[in-house]
């Protein structure tokens, strides 16, 4: 460990040097155009193959689909380093700041990675075109693509599937389940404890207002929890994703729309409260 005295000495690092490929001023400007040049035929090729891909309908197969996303990676990939690359050739000062070489970090290995796998689902297209050409129309074919819904949903995504969903669907209701559970369970267990304590209170009045306190929780529950039970658990089908699209609407825009108005229509305090801005921002002079 440093010591304080030590710390002192060292200054935040802001920005870092690059050394780049040689310290030879003489080689600079043959390295820019070299690069420059490499750099165009990159942007050229990569860009004229996805809009060739796109444009032919004979083109669009599995193959070629993969191919345009790996011109695509493969574009992006050459531009995070290239561009800076070219303006250090022409500068006597190769510097780049803290923040941008963290980004270009990160950007860096997560299209090297997706490289890695774009790569890697090519070599399995070619395996199924190859050894399994029966099957290839059916695995590699991009299948529908109209999501019955309107946001992407899970059960709509899984009817889309064109392979066995038996493990994704049970998957699906596992983690739903657990999750709805789990959080159901610790709710119910509280409102036990709650209702000991209230059925100890010996005024009429007093129970009274301990349960109004409790109303407002447990009609944001209700509402929240079985309209996304009613979602997941229970197996996708084109049946449930219509009856899911008007449970969806529920959770996903009632529930944020009446969670307010239940916890100040039902609530003294945030009553109060409203009265008293109200009250300072329209009536005192």
């Amino acid at each position: 460990f440093l010591s304080p005295t030590k710390l002192e000495n060292y200054t935040e690092v802001t920005e870092f040097i690059l050394l780049g490929l040689t310290d030879r001023a003489d080689l600079q400007p043959v390295l820019f155009v070299v690069f420059l040049v490499i750099y165009l035929i990159t942007v050229i090729g990569n860009v004229s193959m996805i809009l060739l891909i796109r444009t032919d309908s004979k083109l669009q197969t599995p193959m070629y689909f993969f191919l345009s996303h790996l011109s695509f990676v493969d574009l992006c990939y050459a531009t995070t380093v290239t561009p800076q690359m070219l303006v250090h050739f022409l500068c006597k000062r190769k510097t780049i700041s803290f923040l941008g070489c963290f980004i270009q970090f990160h950007f860096f290995i997560a299209l090297v990675i997706a490289d890695y796998y774009m790569l890697t689902v090519m070599a399995y297209d070619r395996y199924v075109a190859i050894c399994k050409p029966l099957l290839y129309g059916s695995k590699m074919s991009r299948g529908p693509n109209e999501i019955n819904h309107f946001y992407c949903a899970d059960p709509p995504l899984l009817v889309l599937a064109c392979s066995d969903t038996y493990v994704k669907e049970t998957a699906m209701f596992v983690v739903a389940g657990f999750n709805l559970m789990c959080s159901l369970i610790i709710i119910f267990i509280s409102y036990i404890f709650i209702f000991r304590a209230i059925l100890h209170i010996r005024s009429a009045e007093g129970r009274h207002k301990a349960f109004s306190t409790c109303g407002s929780h447990l009609t944001a529950v209700t509402v929240f929890y079985g309209t996304l039970l009613c979602m997941y658990l229970r197996p996708p089908s084109k049946t449930s994703v219509e009856q899911g699209k008007i449970v969806a609407v529920f959770y996903i825009f009632m529930s944020p729309m009446i969670n307010p108005l239940i916890y100040s229509l039902r609530n003294k305090d945030v009553k109060k409260a409203i009265r008293r801005v109200i009250q300072d921002k329209f009536f005192v002079k």
